[in-house]
């Protein structure tokens, strides 16, 4: 195979085609260094290279697979990690300047489940600053590959992008109030966030304790099974992670639909959503139907007061954990990261209860929703989306940007897991897509679901650059 079609493959499907002897994890590595090279000065992808690196690990993988030995679906495949993970000896920067020379001490917890699955890491991703909504200024912005002047979703925008431009079939990103869901959208390939506490955090750079999670972004929905399988669990480092056993994602991928019960709630769903998008969800519920799911009414629980919440929790958070940074070097933040700083630190321990009392509401509403049906779809965003020069306007303005996250923040304020499945190109060329949301620690749902939409769509989500 060419190094180009080396790199057009799925996770999974190199994974395969490594284990039957058809190429070396080195070839399938080299391909996509020889990738990144080419296209990364255009994209900026990648906050760190590690092409040396990568090409030792890729070649000690090849020697056990000469040997008989296998770590698993993933063994030998390249896939990159949001550069909020720790890697002993080198920096985790987080999307700060300041913290360029910050050099880790030891492994994130999800970085040492994917090495000791058999993933090959060959870089860390570009990503906003300090994983809010805003790239720093003196940090260039990954560019979106399907066209420039697209938004490329924020925090995980560089994990976004080395997907969807064919450098790594997967790559780890976190989510706080969208940041795996956007830029899955934003850059048409599928993302997967999930149950809070179902992935370790520890070694992770954090925003806002509670309301982060760290997942995968992948080419496929299979490539996203196969990465939670290998991250999954939990970690006597992080207290935080569920220790209920990790079931089987990989084989939920083909256990079909039949039997369960997707709930849509169409004026929820449609409330302000662009016609695109509402003709893409309709679609996938009528591809569930025809694989045996059946479609529930049902009525979404107030979410006022629970997007409400997301803004106290997340920034108070925020606050605390940059507060000794935030007085001691204010300098080393952009004047909006400060502004936002400074809005946590203004929140009252009275609004931060508030808050949490009606995350807590939110929850027992929507687990009641969830004794009716198995999943619900729902839009990942009303707009469309935005220019890079649209979302400069929009963060800032706090009615814009309710509106944005409306259907992302919510989940990630009740820890549910969503799935976001890439839905083709608008008229105008900007990816759509839509989320489904399951109960809690119900991932496998999702994986079953998702791939029945993916097949119905068909779309290639790689981004021709080539």
């Amino acid at each position: 195979m060419s190094m180009t079609d080396l790199t057009k493959l799925s996770a999974v499907e190199a994974g395969r085609k490594i284990a039957a002897g058809q190429f070396k994890s080195v070839d399938l590595v080299a391909a996509a260094l020889v990738r990144a090279e080419t296209l990364d000065d255009r994209l900026h992808a990648f906050a760190l290279r590690l092409d040396e690196d990568a090409l030792a690990e890729a070649k000690a993988l090849d020697a056990e697979t000469a040997e008989g030995k296998s770590r698993g679906p993933l063994h030998g495949v390249p896939v990159a990690v949001k550069d909020l993970c720790d890697m002993a000896g080198h920096p985790t920067a987080a999307g700060l300047p300041m913290f360029r020379d910050r050099t880790a001490k030891a492994d994130a917890t999800v970085v040492e489940r994917l090495r000791a699955a058999g993933c090959v890491i060959i870089g860390k991703t570009e990503l906003s600053e300090g994983a809010l909504a805003l790239h720093h200024p003196d940090v260039t912005k990954p560019v979106n590959p399907w066209r420039d002047d697209l938004w490329t979703g924020s925090s995980s925008s560089g994990s976004g992008v080395s997907v969807a431009a064919g450098i790594v079939p997967a790559a780890i990103g976190s989510d706080t109030g969208g940041s795996i869901r956007f830029p899955a959208l934003c850059n048409g390939i599928v993302g997967l966030k999930p149950t809070w506490g179902r992935v370790s955090r520890h070694g992770v750079f954090p925003l806002s304790w509670t309301l982060d999670h760290v997942g995968p972004l992948a080419r496929t929905v299979e490539d996203a099974a196969a990465m939670l399988q290998a991250i999954a669990g939990r970690d006597d480092n992080d207290s935080t992670t569920i220790p209920a056993p990790v079931p089987d994602y990989l084989a939920a991928t083909g256990a079909g639909v039949k039997g369960l019960r997707i709930g849509f709630d169409e004026g929820y769903a449609t409330d302000g959503v662009i016609p695109e998008t509402v003709a893409a969800m309709k679609k996938a519920l009528a591809s569930l139907e025809g694989q045996g799911a059946t479609i529930c009414d049902y009525t979404m629980p107030d979410t006022s007061a629970a997007n409400a919440a997301w803004t106290p929790i997340c920034l108070s958070e925020a606050w605390s954990v940059h507060e000794e940074l935030a007085v001691d070097t204010p300098e080393g933040y952009s004047e909006g990261f400060r502004e936002a700083l400074a809005a946590g630190k203004a929140f009252t321990g009275a609004d931060y209860a508030r808050a949490n009392l009606a995350r807590r509401e939110f929850v027992g509403a929507l687990d009641r929703v969830f004794a009716e049906v198995d999943l619900l779809l729902v839009p990942v965003t009303p707009n469309p989306v935005p220019t890079v020069e649209e979302f400069a306007r929009i963060c800032p303005d706090p009615e814009g940007l309710e509106r944005l996250i409306r259907f992302t923040c919510l989940y990630d304020v009740s820890g549910n897991p969503t799935i976001t499945l890439p839905a083709g190109l608008s008229e105008t060329g900007e990816p759509l897509a839509f989320q489904l949301v399951a109960p809690r620690l119900e991932e496998a749902r999702l994986f079953q679901a998702g791939k029945v939409v993916e097949e119905a769509f068909g779309f290639d989500n790689l981004a021709p650059l080539d």
